[in-house]
C-alpha cells in the first residue's frame, strides 16, 4: 500500500528516464517547501515525502519487497537502468505531510478483530474517541475487497478502497465500506503512529556552538575563495562540495545533501542535526581536505589550511582533533 494524498498535482506523469530524481526532489524542496513525489512503474510504486530542509520518509513496494523510511528513499531515488517510473509531484500542507510520511512505520495495536465480535462502525467510533492517528485495515471475506480508513487525531481523513485502488476523502466510499463489512464480514487490524510536531521531532537535534560554527564557515570560505581564484579548476563549487558530501555520507550521515541537516550557502552554514561539535568538525575537515585533493589543489591550498588550523588550534584540541597530526598528514 503506497498512499499519497492527490490534490492538484504540480506536475504529473513525468518519465523518470529523463529525470535526475535527486535533483528534482531538491528543486521542489526549495520551490514548494513541503510535498510528496509519487512514482509508479508496471512492477513497483513508491512515494517520498519532504519538507524544505528534510526528507521526512518514504515507502516502496514491488511484488517481492516492501521498504519504508530511508531504505525506501534510497531505493526510489537510485532506480536501476531497467526501471522506468511515471513521476507526479504533489504539494502537501506541512502538518499533513508529517502525518503521511509516518504512515508506513505505523505499529499494530489491535490484530485480527473479527466481525463475529467487532462491529466496524463501532470500532471507528472507538478509535475516534481514543484520538487515533493511524489507520484501520479492513479485509473483507468477499474476495479482494476491503480497504483502509485513515485517522488523524481521531478524525477520519479518508480511505483507500480496493474497488477504486486509490485514496479518497469521499464520505460515500467510507459508508460503502461500513455496509460491506456488515454484509460480508471480515477481519480488522488497527495501526497507530506517533504523531509528533515539527518541533518535537527536532528535540534531539542541536545547533553547533557559535564559535565552532564560525570556524567551520571560515574553513569552507577559505576553500571556496581559493577555488574561485584558481583558473585551472572548472565547475560550480557548491555542486562539487555536495558531491564530496555525498561520498562521505555513509560515515558522516549529516553531510548527505538530501537529508537537509547541513547546508552551506553564501558562506554561511545552516545545521540542525544530532551530530556533536567534534563529529561536525571532523566531517568537514575530511570533506575540505578531500575536495582540495580531488581538485588538484592540495599543495597550493596547504598554507591557507595551516593558517586556519593554527588559528583554531585550541578549539580543535578541545574537540579531540590533533592539529599536529593533520599538519603532518598534509
Amino acid at each position: 500500500m503506497v498512499i499519497i494524498p492527490r490534490g492538484n498535482p504540480v506536475f504529473e506523469n513525468l518519465n523518470s528516464y529523463y529525470l535526475d530524481l535527486r535533483r528534482l526532489l531538491e528543486h521542489f524542496q526549495g520551490e514548494m517547501g513541503s510535498g510528496g513525489i509519487y512514482l509508479k512503474s508496471p512492477t513497483a510504486e513508491g512515494a517520498v515525502f519532504f519538507e524544505a530542509h528534510e526528507l521526512l520518509g518514504g515507502t516502496y513496494e514491488n511484488r517481492d519487497e516492501r521498504l519504508a523510511g530511508k531504505a525506501a528513499i534510497d531505493r526510489l531515488l537510485t532506480p536501476s537502468s531497467i526501471e522506468n517510473y511515471q513521476v507526479s509531484i504533489y504539494e502537501i500542507d506541512p502538518e499533513e505531510v508529517y502525518y503521511w510520511s509516518s504512515i508506513p512505520e505505523a505499529k499494530k495495536i489491535y490484530e485480527d478483530l473479527s466481525t463475529e465480535f467487532t462491529d466496524l462502525e463501532g470500532l471507528v467510533k472507538k478509535m475516534s474517541s481514543e484520538k487515533l492517528s493511524g489507520y484501520i485495515e479492513v479485509s473483507l471475506n468477499s474476495e479482494l475487497d476491503g480497504g483502509f480508513l485513515f485517522f488523524r487525531n481521531g478524525q477520519v481523513v479518508g480511505g483507500y478502497y480496493f474497488w477504486e485502488k486509490n485514496f479518497s476523502a469521499s464520505r460515500e466510499n467510507q459508508e460503502l465500506l461500513l455496509r460491506k463489512a456488515k454484509r460480508n464480514g471480515g477481519i480488522f487490524h488497527v495501526s497507530k503512529i506517533s504523531m509528533e510536531s515539527k518541533e518535537a521531532r527536532k528535540t534531539s537535534k542541536r545547533e553547533p556552538a557559535p564559535e565552532v560554527l564560525s570556524a567551520l564557515e571560515e574553513l569552507l570560505a577559505l576553500l571556496e575563495s581559493f577555488f574561485a581564484s584558481n583558473q585551472t579548476v572548472k565547475g560550480d563549487f557548491n555542486t562539487l562540495l555536495k558531491k564530496k558530501f555525498l561520498d562521505l555520507a555513509d560515515e558522516y550521515a549529516f553531510l548527505d545533501p538530501f537529508t537537509g541537516e547541513f547546508q552551506y550557502s553564501g558562506r554561511k552554514i545552516r545545521f540542525v542535526g544530532e551530530a556533536k561539535n567534534a563529529e561536525l568538525a571532523k566531517g568537514l575537515l575530511i570533506a575540505v581536505t578531500g575536495l582540495a585533493r580531488d581538485l588538484g589543489l592540495n599543495a597550493p591550498f596547504k598554507s591557507r589550511l595551516e593558517g586556519w588550523l593554527q588559528k583554531h588550534r585550541k578549539k580543535l584540541l578541545s574537540l579531540g582533533i590533533s592539529v599536529d597530526s593533520l599538519l603532518a598528514v598534509r
